[in-house]
């Protein structure tokens, strides 16, 4: 590993971030460890956005990071990872057993195993459906080289946007997985990690499938103790480049002057100036903060009509000891493999058909669990009668409908695992309204602007601003997740250390 080399464009310049999610804090490390002088406002207590954990009873709940890819040896995490000078501060687990996944679909009593890695993945596969060995291959071939195309996603230096892609790039991905299988409960197999990316039928373009795919099939990790660490890492890399991260510190309006943003204003009345302005938080958001005619109406409409991809509810369960077994690999329970594409739409009136639980690991993991975490897509619209309301403040009402969903997967918990209640010590929810207060994102939006294959362009929002100095990161302006928004914070920083200088001085820096 070889030392980093400052870049004279952003040396003792003044940046000011606003929102220490993901997307804020990788964004300000890689401009800190290059000379910037990073000051990062995050609304909440605790900084993290989707890496945020909460504590009860001495014990720590991810609430958005649970399964990871891109961390073993030579992926994108790590190498990022390595050149901030992080990686030793990140306590992993990889899952290395037999299997990774476990995928049941209830009402055929269909239960499959899959294993990480690509050659194992497919030999997996083809056991379940030997007469489809020759599509299987197919397929697998196609989403790996798919994924190929995207040159920062193998952190390789890009040219411009792609052009003239193949027809599989933007297809709709149900198309793509139609195209090389033909049976239907295989084709509701492949699409096993969709409530990873909120896929939908006919709409979620291939390119997007196939990154998430071969990013958990190479191979998974959870963190141990909780994904906090990870921003806490992060932050700790502004502030050891003289920066700071500050919270909570909520920006409620962005100045201007001569069309440049001059200063942002916090809710405390404290005013903070700076040379550049990065915007880690919902387009959409930044939009109402700035002056009016800052931006063209017709920008700041799109960012408000782009669609939203979906928000979630989530259940923590706090485990009596020595009463339910570790699981180490991620489970996904879907009740008919019709429901794969949007499961939002069924996940609703009370009633989950489809939902993904795992038991994260603890320091010297034993046989038994501690904790148990269930995610399940679901549409803001569930929520829509309480969207005015903050926490804590929700009413009756709101506490009778999220008990409803928790009793409802609880009820299928008992079924899966007999005797599951009574292993029990609390249990704590949360719904989108939860997820749109604490990650500061529209209608809980957990994946950000929905892609839509037909029309890609409607949706994408470049880095760069047409205000000379404010800039955007996040899960917005690219892929999401864990691997999508560091590739983010990568694009968003290189507008102002040049294009492809830290992917070369990443791969220089890291062997």
């Amino acid at each position: 590993m070889g030392n980093a080399v400052e870049n004279s464009a952003v040396k003792d310049k003044n940046i000011l971030i606003i929102g220490g999610g993901l997307g804020g804090l990788f964004t300000g490390a890689l401009l800190a460890k290059n000379g910037a002088i990073v000051r990062v406002l995050e609304k909440n207590v605790i900084i993290g956005g989707g890496l945020q954990c909460f504590s009860r009873n001495g014990k720590s709940f991810e609430t958005g990071m649970h399964i990871v890819g891109g961390f073993r040896p030579g992926g994108t995490l790590y190498k990022l990872s390595s050149y901030l000078g992080i990686l030793d501060r990140l306590q992993l687990e990889h899952l290395e057993g037999e299997y990774a996944d476990t995928i049941f679909f209830a009402d055929n009593n269909l239960s499959f195993r899959l294993p990480s890695g690509r050659e194992n993945f497919t030999k997996a596969l083809i056991s379940y459906f030997p007469d489809e060995e020759e599509g299987i291959k197919g397929y697998i071939d196609a989403i790996f080289s798919l994924s190929d195309l995207l040159p920062l996603y193998n952190l390789r230096e890009r040219c411009d946007y792609l052009i003239n892609p193949p027809e599989e790039f933007v297809m709709p991905a149900d198309m793509l997985i139609a195209r090389y299988v033909s049976d239907p409960t295989l084709r509701a197999l492949l699409a096993y990690h969709n409530s990873l990316y909120d896929g939908v039928k006919e709409e979620t373009p291939a390119f997007i499938h196939a990154v998430i795919n071969t990013l958990y099939i190479t191979g998974q990790s959870r963190f141990i103790g909780g994904s906090l660490q990870l921003a806490s890492a992060l932050a700790e890399v502004i502030i050891n480049n003289g920066g700071e991260v500050l919270s909570p510190k909520e920006v409620i309006s962005l100045e201007m002057l001569d069309n440049r943003v001059i200063s942002a204003t916090t809710g405390d009345g404290k005013v903070y100036t700076a040379d550049y302005f990065i915007s880690a938080i919902h387009p959409a958001t930044l939009s109402s903060m700035m002056p009016p005619h800052a931006f063209k109406k017709s920008y700041s409409r799109r960012l408000n009509e782009i669609p939203n991809s979906c928000s979630a509810f989530s259940l923590y369960i706090d485990l009596k000891p020595g009463a339910f077994p570790y699981l180490p690999h991620t489970n996904y329970y879907i009740e008919n493999e019709n429901l794969v594409w949007q499961q939002e739409k069924y996940n609703r009136g009370g009633e989950i058909k489809a939902f993904m639980y795992m038991t994260p690991p603890d320091q010297h993991q034993g046989e038994y669990a501690s904790r148990l975490l269930v995610y399940s897509l679901m549409s803001f619209d569930e929520v829509r009668e309480w969207e005015n309301s903050s926490l804590g403040n929700r009413g009756e009402g709101y506490e009778v409908w999220k008990k409803g969903y928790k009793d409802y997967l609880l009820d299928k918990l008992e079924h899966l695992y007999p005797g599951f209640r009574n292993m029990i010590l609390h249990t704590y929810s949360a719904s989108p309204l939860t997820i749109r207060d604490y990650y500061n994102t529209k209608e809980g939006a957990i994946f950000g602007y929905r892609k839509v294959s037909g029309n890609m362009a409607f949706s994408h929002i470049p880095a760069a601003t047409k205000i000379p100095n404010l800039l955007l990161t996040g899960q917005n302006i690219g892929l999401h997740g864990i691997c999508g928004v560091p590739i983010n914070a990568i694009i968003t920083a290189e507008e102002l250390l040049g294009k492809n200088f830290l992917v070369r001085e990443i791969n220089r820096c890291v062997r």
